[in-house]
């Protein structure tokens, strides 16, 4: 049986998740197709 703690965890992932999809619609909106190149930079410089 999965305790509270873990329902909790995984309630907040997909928080997470959903949170970062509406960012990512925002930064769509703002700088197009060259979103994904931001991220990838930022992601790949490890800022």
């Amino acid at each position: 049986m999965v305790r509270q703690k873990e329902l909790d965890l995984a309630k907040l992932i997909v928080m997470l998740d959903l949170f970062r999809d509406q960012l990512f619609e925002q930064l769509l909106k703002k700088e197009g197709m060259q979103a994904m190149e931001i991220l990838r930079k930022i992601q790949n410089d490890d800022l």
